[in-house]
């Protein structure tokens, strides 16, 4: 094989980037397009001259592709992944890789009964260098044991009329939550692939405190990890102009990286843990120096991932962002959102059965019903992200 061929399963905003890509990836050849709006899949086929699908069955039946982007609203990635998968499919598929983490569970097994497909999330926020470089740090141990993790993500400014846009938009039918489900899937998935998961999540979610919609759209959640480091997830679709603040405190020193601008690694020369037994004066610090990192651009993103993912088809590359750990980003969004709905601490990890129940319960009071989901879904995919 010198080429995967590669079908894109809705074309929405983020299905035309995709489709974009793939003009100019050499090592997929797109074959097919698919969305059940026959009008935007018949544009899509006529401008990259492959072939028009309304059912995603029928694409996987046909056997017109090796693999397939599954870029639909996020309930479909679940059902239309474990079909592709089930009928012999490679499948990247977008973020989240499911609404909640009992669906993610019922993708991963499917995944399992078919090993030798490749399974890859489209997670290109982990090509970024800058964040490739405070992992970096944090996994070799130069900062030290991690003592606080604070995250202020709230430049997601998001107006009524975003929300307008779509009677899927913000509602638990639609799109099974807010700004954690839909804005803040990247930063939750390196937020754990940075420093790993918390034991314990107490999420305070507000629910249409700056928006008129039925789910979240501010969230400051605290987090416990294991060995005494704790941590504050802080976002917002309401807050405007905005931060994001990633700060990462350890026994060597501090990470803070802010606006996307530079690292900065403000190093302890003693570590704290060792100054503060053994200084003998009261108002003593650890000495320090500073370092900063910066990078030329933000890495390759998404074109990095679907290359990655066309290598690991071909030649077996590990992938960068391997859609079992999508779980972990779907865990941290739906332990905030129980947490506040329990009103109490939740211990990961999470019951995904217990979640998956209040869910439903919101799900069928929710104003985007489950009988019209198949009417509407044709508006979900129109401006989705």
């Amino acid at each position: 094989m010198d080429k995967v061929r590669l079908a894109v399963i809705g074309i929405g905003n983020i299905g035309n980037l995709h489709l974009r890509n793939i003009e100019n990836q050499p090592k997929v050849q797109l074959t097919a397009v698919c969305d059940i709006v026959p009008e935007k899949a018949d544009a899509a086929a006529a401008r990259y001259g492959v072939k028009a699908y309304y059912d995603s069955d029928a694409l996987l039946a046909d056997k017109v592709c090796d693999a397939v982007i599954i870029a639909t609203p996020h309930y479909f990635h679940t059902t239309i992944g474990i079909a592709a998968l089930d009928s012999g499919h490679h499948v990247l598929v977008e973020k989240p890789i499911s609404v909640h983490k009992a669906d993610c569970e019922r993708l991963i097994a499917a995944h399992e009964r078919y090993p030798h497909l490749v399974f890859a999330a489209m997670f290109n926020q982990r090509t970024d260098p800058f964040y490739q470089k405070i992992r970096d740090i944090v996994k070799s141990g130069e900062l030290g044991t991690l003592q606080r993790v604070n995250w202020i993500i709230t430049n997601w400014f998001r107006t009524q009329s975003y929300y307008d846009s779509g009677g899927w938009r913000a509602t638990w039918g639609g799109e099974g939550g807010g700004v954690l489900l839909n804005q803040c899937p990247h930063n939750l998935d390196l937020l754990q692939w940075i420093t790993g998961m918390p034991v314990k999540v107490y999420g305070f979610c507000e629910i249409g405190k700056r928006h008129t919609i039925e789910v979240e759209d501010e969230v400051t959640a605290f987090l416990e990890y294991p060995g005494g480091c704790t941590g504050l997830f802080v976002t917002s679709t309401g807050e405007a102009p905005g931060t994001n603040r990633l700060e990462l405190a350890g026994d060597n020193g501090k990470l803070v990286y802010e606006e996307g601008k530079e690292i900065i690694f403000t190093r302890n020369l003693v570590p704290a843990s060792e100054f503060l037994r053994t200084s003998p004066e009261s108002f003593a610090r650890p000495p320090c120096e500073v370092e900063t990192y910066t990078f030329e651009h933000h890495g390759g993103q998404h074109m990095a991932i679907l290359e990655n993912f066309a290598d690991a088809i071909m030649t077996g590359v590990p992938l960068i962002a391997p859609a079992e750990e999508g779980i972990h980003s779907v865990e941290l969004a739906n332990a905030m959102l129980y947490s506040t709905f329990i009103g109490g601490p939740v211990q990961l990890p999470l019951d995904g059965a217990a979640y998956e129940a209040r869910l439903q319960e919101l799900i069928a009071t929710s104003t985007f019903k489950k009988e019209v989901r198949e009417n509407v879904v044709s508006d979900m995919s129109k401006s989705f992200g």
